[in-house]
């Protein structure tokens, strides 16, 4: 069964708006290399926090600046899915814990 390549684009597209917002910077990444910087201070972010999965989010912004830096598309790919393989599970999650921590959580305050 052939397994759907997964793309810069769609690693900005899943993950950029989060984690922007808990690296704390007001532009979104619109390359890998700038998302590899903020999920390294995102993940700093998560662990001052004490927000479990910290670990993931570094090793995944490693894997991204790899990706990044590889010239060769086949390697290129291979740390994309891993660094994809890595946050899926755990973005969204630590990213609401985060806001729900700093008070920007989605509940009403009327």
């Amino acid at each position: 069964m052939p397994t759907t390549a997964i793309t810069a684009d769609d690693i900005i597209r899943c993950y950029a708006a989060d984690i922007a917002y808990v690296a704390e910077d007001k532009d979104q990444a619109t390359d890998i290399g700038t998302l590899a910087d903020q999920l390294g201070t995102a993940a700093r972010n998560f662990s001052m926090a004490g927000i479990n999965g910290h670990e993931d989010v570094e090793t995944a912004a490693t894997f991204l600046a790899e990706a990044h830096d590889a010239t060769d598309d086949t390697e290129r790919t291979v740390f994309l899915r891993k660094a994809d393989k890595l946050l899926s599970p755990v973005v969204w999650d630590m990213t609401q814990e985060y806001r729900d921590m700093v008070g920007d959580g989605d509940e009403d305050d009327d």
